[in-house]
């Protein structure tokens, strides 16, 4: 593990441990998994399990930052949420990705995502209601990965049902938002309204957006780690995350991929503000927040390199630069601080050199 103290750590010092150190474990854990998922008997299968690995690598690049959290076993954790992201990314191809509709099939493939947290759990049968299941034991694998790493933190049942819950807001995202277009906005918004408080200060998209991210379920495991952790800091680290650092996560996803989602005919929750105006206030809002919470939490220096990164990791993206948003995405740049100006370059740097 980096020897980093986190009281002091500076985010340039940060992100070159996390290019250095963990993003070749990354690479290692993923071409494990490219190797079986090439093997999938079902070539459909096999095919968008191959694929979702090749396209969205990333997505276990980012999360792997959590493998610099204070006291956490670098290569355990990045195992962890190797295979957790994976099972993720497999999952959403397969619901996005075959034209299929069918939201009891949907919520059946995403079992998966609540029982890889509990380490008690009997593997479900996944592709009950799907119509593709060869799979070569594939899922079922990626399932028992996770919960035989979550077996040895010392206080995984400190935030386990804070954890189970945000896979299971995660699981109704994506059973949901994949069904026919007539129906998906009224599914979602039946399913959203009531877990929306009277006086939220979150719209319905919003909420969606913060059920669409991992990082809270990343934090959570590394928290784990800390024997001493309370119930109490298991609370304000779910608090913290979502709706906040998990709602920008995805509300900055959709805003890069604004333009394109409207070319597509995806749902694109950013597409929901009426304005610019408002989508600018909106983020804004987000990130503020995201900073204020980042402060309460214990290493808090950590947290909000986290909210730092997101910005400039997302706003570095070419797509940051579309006509319709470039104004918008140089004021959060601007608005959030000399730091993040820092890493939006060191960023641009690294995806020049094809490493982001």
């Amino acid at each position: 593990m980096p020897n980093l103290n986190h009281r002091t750590i500076s985010p340039v010092t940060l992100i070159y441990q996390y290019v250095s150190k963990v993003f070749p474990l990354v690479k290692h854990e993923l071409e494990g998994w490219q190797r079986l998922a090439a093997q999938l008997p079902d070539a459909r299968l096999s095919r968008q399990a191959t694929e979702s690995i090749r396209t969205k690598a990333f997505h276990c690049q980012g999360g792997s930052i959590y493998a610099l959290y204070p006291g956490v076993d670098l290569e355990a954790t990045i195992q962890f949420i190797v295979a957790y992201q994976t099972m993720s990314d497999y999952l959403d191809n397969l619901v996005d990705s075959l034209e299929i509709q069918d939201e009891k099939a949907f919520a059946q493939l995403h079992l998966a995502m609540h029982e890889a947290l509990n380490p008690q759990a009997a593997p479900s049968d996944y592709y009950e209601y799907y119509p593709y299941r060869e799979d070569g034991g594939y899922l079922v694998r990626l399932v028992t990965t996770c919960q035989n790493s979550l077996k040895g933190l010392p206080s995984y049942d400190i935030v386990q049902e804070e954890g189970i819950g945000l896979a299971k807001l995660y699981s109704c995202l994506q059973t949901y938002k994949h069904l026919a277009i007539e129906e998906r906005e009224s599914k979602m918004l039946a399913w959203i309204r009531p877990n929306l408080l009277s006086d939220s200060k979150i719209t319905a998209w919003e909420f969606a957006a913060a059920s669409g991210s991992t990082l809270g379920i990343f934090c959570l495991y590394a928290a784990a780690f800390d024997p001493q952790l309370s119930v109490t800091q298991g609370k304000e680290i779910k608090q913290a995350y979502f709706p906040w650092i998990c709602g920008l996560h995805i509300l900055m996803d959709y805003f890069i991929d604004l333009r394109e989602d409207k070319e597509t005919n995806q749902l694109n929750f950013v597409a929901y503000y009426e304005h610019n105006e408002m989508l600018q206030e909106r983020l804004q809002l987000f990130v503020n927040n995201s900073f204020t919470q980042a402060e309460k939490l214990e290493y808090p220096k950590f947290h909000r390199i986290v909210v730092q990164g997101l910005l400039a990791m997302y706003l570095s993206d070419e797509k940051g630069s579309d006509r319709e948003i470039r104004s918008i995405s140089k004021q959060l740049i601007k608005d959030s601080g000399w730091e993040v100006n820092l890493l939006f370059g060191l960023c641009r740097l690294l995806r020049k050199g094809k490493a982001l």
